[in-house]
Formats: structure tokens, sequence, C-alpha cells
């Protein structure tokens, strides 16, 4: 049974690892190739877009593919619809492996927007020259926020953006996850962090900017998630990703 695996998460390297362990499968992993560092993964990899919708049922069909899993980031929409018109176009059976999101708590201080532009809409209305704000929604994403002038954004981001954005005043972390929270604490003292933005991308190895946002009292803009239709079954861990493909592994296998 080949799978594809649509990739890009370290959720996603965790299924790869038990993939590889699993005879029964032959499995493809894919990266869209926006990162220029990605985290290497142990099954064979294939770079670059598809050629949308019809590019990837070309190529689901060319390499038999019996099911897809969607390991993308929560905020690859686009690849997560495309995913999804071409296994319904095929009859695929497609499962999304998401993330649950964070939901704020007792002491959390957070502002919800519905999109970028509205986080850094809110910068403009609610804030005031000199605040320092954490931006942690990834290195493609700081046009939404090049024309504001008057702050000190500390960019943190796996690659060093390309091109560099138009602050006037800004500082590169270049850093990937997990993060820990003794860490986290750290570098919103040192930085001086008077806001975090950051998309509500879910799981563990980003959250602790939260705890640590938390305990010092500092604001937290939380980009929420685009709506994403749903697939054929929704998981949050790998084992059980791995048991619904084995479940329709072996329902192929009895109907033959």
């Amino acid at each position: 049974m080949h799978v594809l695996i649509l990739g890009g998460t370290r959720d996603a390297m965790n299924l790869a690892d038990l993939l590889l362990a699993a005879p029964q499968f032959t499995a493809t992993y894919s990266l869209a190739g926006r990162t220029r560092r990605p985290l290497p993964a142990a099954l064979p990899t294939r770079r670059g877009g598809f050629g949308g919708v019809s590019g990837l049922q070309q190529w689901l069909s060319a390499h038999h593919v019996a099911a897809v899993v969607d390991a993308t980031h929560p905020f690859a929409a686009q690849m997560s619809a495309h995913a999804l018109q071409a296994c319904r176009a095929l009859g695929l059976p497609l499962v999304r492996f998401g993330r649950e999101p964070w939901v704020a708590g007792d002491g959390d201080n957070w502002q919800h927007c519905a999109s970028l532009s509205a986080a850094a809409q809110r910068l403009i209305s609610h804030g005031q020259p000199g605040q320092r704000i954490l931006l942690a929604t990834g290195g493609s994403t700081l046009h939404h926020f090049d024309h504001i002038h008057d702050r000190h954004f500390a960019v943190r981001c796996v690659d060093p953006p390309q091109p560099p954005p138009r602050f006037s005043s800004w500082s590169l972390i270049e850093d990937r996850g997990p993060f820990q929270l003794d860490d986290e604490r750290r570098l919103l003292r040192e930085q001086r962090i008077d806001t975090i933005v950051c998309k509500n991308s879910g799981g563990k190895a980003a959250q602790a900017k939260l705890l640590a946002a938390r305990e010092l009292g500092i604001e937290v803009i939380m980009v929420e998630r685009p709506d994403i239709a749903p697939a054929d079954a929704e998981l949050f861990d790998s084992p059980s990703v791995l048991q619904w493909l084995q479940t329709r592994l072996a329902t192929a296998l009895s109907s033959q």
C-alpha cells in the first residue's frame, strides 16, 4: 500500500518513522520546499509543489497511491484543499493528521484575530510607539506587518527571511522548536517583549512561549486558523494515524 504523506511538521516526521518500520506500507514524504533547511525525513522524499489539483491527481495516479495523509501545517489551507479535491476526484481515502488548537486559560491575555492583516491592524490601533513585539508567524508572513514603522519586531523563524522585512527596527531570532519554558522566559525578558503575535498552530513544540507570556503578563495576539473542509478522518497522534491506515489496508485486501 503506497501512502503519500504531505509533510512539513515534526508530527509528520514522527509518522514517517512509524511507517518506515511498517513493512505493509510503502510511503513517500512530500515537502513544499518553502523551508531552506527542512528536517530530514526517514522516508523517500520529494520536494516542491505538484502543480495544483490536477498535478497532484496525476502524481497520485502515476505512483499508484492508495491513501493520503495530510500532515501539513494547520495554516497550509491551500495544500489541504488541493489534497481534498484530488482525493475526492480519485476516490482515495484522506486522513488529516492534525493538532489540537491552543485554548486560552486563566491568566492569559489573548486577543483573537481572524487573519494576519487583522493582527497587524490591532497592533496599529491598540499598540503604541516603541512597543516590542515577538513576531512568531513565519518568515513568509512578514509583509503583513511591514507598514508598521514605529515598533521593534523580534522576528523568530527557521530561516532568515528573504527578502528582509522593511521594518524600521527589527532583530532576527533564527531558531527552530521545540522550545523550552525556561528558554522562552529568558527570551521574553531579554528582548523586553510587550506583545507576542503568533498563529494558533497548536501542539506542544511552540506552546512554551504562551506559558511564559502568561507568567509574565504579556499580551498575545492569536491569529486563528483558516477554515478547512473535513477529510475522511482527523486524528491527533501518529499511532492513531497508523491504525487508520492499517484498517484501510485490511478493508482493501478483504475486498479483493
